[in-house]
């Protein structure tokens, strides 16, 4: 994205609005994005995403893989009114780019195709949509290669909406292949024209029964939220034009129904018609404001995307929901932070245009908002509040990065940090024992896309690795043991000597450490040394491990007026841990995981089979709450059979699949699991 040089220029009177292009994977929508733009005029030629020319998905990333990895957002004018088109991301290991944008758009078009396998991943789409309030149609995509009845069709979609789909237009078929279409609400037949406007024809005789026959369909759903239009059917009244178009566009803003049209957005087929219904009957950027909240006309912006651009700095990409926001404007967030707006620019894909205003209405990238993150809400006064809390989802794929060459690690911690302020779905933490920085996301291509990113765009060439699992050790059997530390040089020198009990603890207790001194044979201000000595030790046991469930009691000793100190009484109790523990039946502890998987309920027994091939317990499984046809499996599992448990969760789900856990507990683990676990933590330490 280019920010740098962009001339500023005249702009469109009439009505702003921002629609987002959503849809499951490979579903056309960056194609349909392209059809879109070039029936407005905004680009010149249509391209295509197989030969990687499309305006949409042009970092080096989507390319390479031949996939939206990040919403994509083009500005258009038609008709007079003004349009951003934002492309969201459909594979849902980048579903997270659609949920910021979506509070903050006017309506979403739902692109999807004929194909069942993809009924699960439609759903996530639209429960996202229906819990965002957010009203939308739905464009059946690739007409032109559907080989049935697109109402048999619509039933079997029909699964995974909550809102009842209405089908606005049919296709008209010949020899197998549909050449055009009928709109049931304007009572035309068009015919299909390759990238351009379609030619409207006469309805045949057999068309009009079939076109009838779905007209009374359509009127009949839509009679269902209206007593006029029921009482003009039952009385065989053919309801005006305009009232019908009143009703569809109500009904859809209210989120009664869901209009579906059709076309081929590789062939431009179906686009005018789409756009001409999106300019009449789609709600304006008043409709979203009062949905989210805001009130008064300051002007106040949600941020759905934040860029970091090579050489125009950070952008970020917002909709203006009140107000009007310029150059040189100081906006505040939610906890009184402020910045001045360096820039405001429209958006053609990764072009950025400079104009002197955004409009309510508008969605803009502003720029050097440094203080500002996605989903935040920003405002020209203060105490404004976030309109949309928008939480990331929980990992669900992580492993440890480094920079390849020494001198890259500061540049390394810069830019995750900026990758991660782009992308709020990944998260970075440091590994305790190892102290490795641990990157984690949604899936096992996410990763792989931000370290694309991190090498592509800042350079910096990566070491990657499984994170490590945490492994802890306990012992099941005590022993007293003496450590004592004597160390003469001239002068003073040092001595410190300890008698200890260790004892195994039950699981979970942690570590104790007690003393039982009599006599003063050990004076009381070593007594936190010889503590200190036994943590320094167990952070490192005799398997290589930290060591848990230890009770440690100080039970004699003896020291010397001159030479003992708190570093020798420190390193006595070193020695004696050192010399007891390895004869104390040190054993091997994994940490347990509690898993909740969601999953489509024609899955369920595959994930049964799923956990008990990675050495887990099912707990049980029951119907996902407010997920038709999901269930929710409980389970325990060990942390090491999670590494890749996403994949094949994706794999035996059509992608939709997911998890949370948490830690459950420690449990014991030996044989030749443990001795691979112990081999490798020896590897690593030599």
């Amino acid at each position: 994205m280019n920010a740098n040089g962009a001339q500023s220029g005249a702009r469109a009177g009439g009505a702003t609005r921002a629609i987002a292009l959503v849809g499951p994977y490979q579903s056309g929508k960056t194609t349909l994005l392209e059809a879109i733009l070039a029936r407005a005029g905004a680009i010149s030629r249509q391209g295509r995403v197989a030969d990687g020319n499309t305006l949409g998905d042009a970092a080096p990333e989507a390319r390479a893989h031949a996939m939206s990895v990040e919403l994509n957002a083009a500005a258009c004018e038609f008709m007079g009114d003004r349009y951003t088109i934002v492309d969201c991301p459909g594979s849902v290991e980048f579903l997270h780019e659609m949920r910021n944008v979506l509070p903050a758009c006017d309506l979403a078009v739902v692109v999807c195709e004929a194909d069942e396998k993809k009924i699960p991943a439609l759903q996530l789409i639209l429960r996202e949509i229906e819990d965002a309030g957010l009203p939308h149609i739905m464009f059946l995509n690739k007409i032109d290669k559907a080989n049935g009845s697109v109402r048999e069709t619509l039933k079997v979609l029909q699964r995974a909406s909550s809102v009842p789909l209405l089908l606005r237009q049919i296709p008209i078929w010949e020899n197998g292949a549909a050449t055009g279409f009928i709109d049931l609400a304007r009572e035309r037949a068009h015919v299909y024209r390759p990238h351009a406007e379609s030619q409207v024809i006469d309805l045949s005789d057999s068309e009009k029964a079939r076109e009838a026959e779905a007209r009374f369909s359509m009127l009949e759903r839509l009679a269902d939220h209206d007593d006029h239009l029921m009482e003009e059917l039952l009385e065989d009244i053919e309801p005006p034009r305009e009232e019908v178009f009143a009703d569809l566009s109500r009904e859809m803003r209210e989120g009664l129904i869901v209009p579906v049209f059709i076309g081929a957005a590789e062939n431009g087929n179906g686009i005018l018609r789409l756009l001409k219904a999106i300019r009449h009957e789609s709600p304006l950027v008043g409709d979203a404001a009062t949905r989210l909240g805001v009130s008064g006309d300051q002007a106040l912006a949600q941020i759905v995307k934040t860029v970091h651009t090579p050489h125009g700095g950070k952008l970020s990409l917002a909709r203006v929901l009140a107000g009007r926001v310029s150059e040189g404007d100081t906006l505040y967030d939610s906890e009184g932070a402020e910045a001045r707006v360096g820039g405001v620019f429209t958006l053609l894909g990764q072009e950025a245009r400079k104009v002197d205003v955004a409009e309510a209405g508008d969605l803009v990238a502003l720029g050097r908002l440094e203080p500002f993150s996605t989903g935040q809400t920003v405002s020209a006064g203060k105490g404004v509040r976030n309109l949309a809390e928008i939480a990331s989802p929980s990992a669900v794929y992580s492993q440890t990065v480094r920079a390849g060459a020494r001198k890259d690690e500061v540049r390394l911690s810069a830019a995750l940090a900026k990758v991660i302020d782009e992308d709020p779905s990944l998260s970075l933490t440091h590994d305790a024992d190892s102290g490795a920085m641990v990157l984690a996301g949604q899936g096992e291509m996410h990763l792989r896309v931000a370290c694309e990113r991190l090498t592509g765009k800042y350079g910096i060439a990566l070491e990657t690795a499984r994170a490590q699992i945490g492994y802890r050790e306990t012992i099941r059997k005590g022993k007293s043991q003496r450590g004592r530390h004597k160390k003469q040089s001239g002068g003073h020198g040092q001595f410190g000597d300890v008698v200890l009990d260790i004892a195994p603890l039950g699981r979970g207790e942690g570590f104790r450490f007690t003393e039982k001194i009599s006599g003063g044979v050990v004076p009381k201000q070593y007594f936190s040394a010889v503590e200190h000595g036994i943590r320094d030790y167990l952070n490192h046991g005799p398997l290589g491990f930290p060591v848990v469930d230890v009770g440690v009691t100080l039970t004699d000793g003896s020291y010397h007026s001159v030479d003992s100190n708190d570093m020798a009484f420190r390193m006595a109790a070193i020695l004696a841990m050192k010399e007891a523990m390895p004869d104390c039946s040190p054993v091997l502890l994994e940490p347990v995981m509690h898993v909740d998987i969601s999953v489509p309920n024609d899955a369920t027994a595959a994930v049964n089979g799923i956990v008990a091939s990675r050495r887990g317990q099912i707990l049980g499984f029951d119907a996902r709450p407010g997920w038709p046809g999901w269930d929710t499996v409980s389970a325990r599992i060990p942390q090491a059979e999670l590494a890749d448990l996403i994949v094949e969760l994706r794999s035996a789900t059509a992608g939709v699949g997911t998890y949370v856990s948490r830690f459950d507990h420690l449990a014991e683990l030996s044989g030749r699991l443990a001795d691979q676990a112990i081999e490798a933590q020896s590897s690593r330490a030599a």
